[in-house]
């Protein structure tokens, strides 16, 4: 198991981003969550297992066809185990 704490720059915000994250990391299995930053970064926490959660970061540097992803910058966390589903944070 592994989880990541991740911070998406570039124009990502208005560009279905939260949205499209949020439905490809239910259909990889992971657990989590994703929302908007004031200053206009994305940020999301993902858990699962290792293959799924490298999916999902990779997948993160491109995201939806809409997003130009600048920066992505992630950072290992112990896995807590504490998280149900993966959801959208307002």
């Amino acid at each position: 198991m592994k989880r990541v704490h991740v911070f998406i720059s570039g124009m990502v915000q208005g560009v279905c981003y939260r949205a499209e994250t949020c439905h490809y990391a239910r259909n990889l299995d992971l657990k989590g969550w994703v929302r908007n930053l004031r200053d206009g970064r994305v940020e999301a926490v993902f858990e699962g297992t290792e293959d799924a959660v490298d999916t999902m970061t990779s997948w993160c540097k491109t995201g939806p066809s809409l997003a130009s992803v600048s920066d992505v910058n992630v950072i290992d966390e112990p896995v807590l185990g504490n998280l149900t589903d993966f959801s959208i944070r307002y």
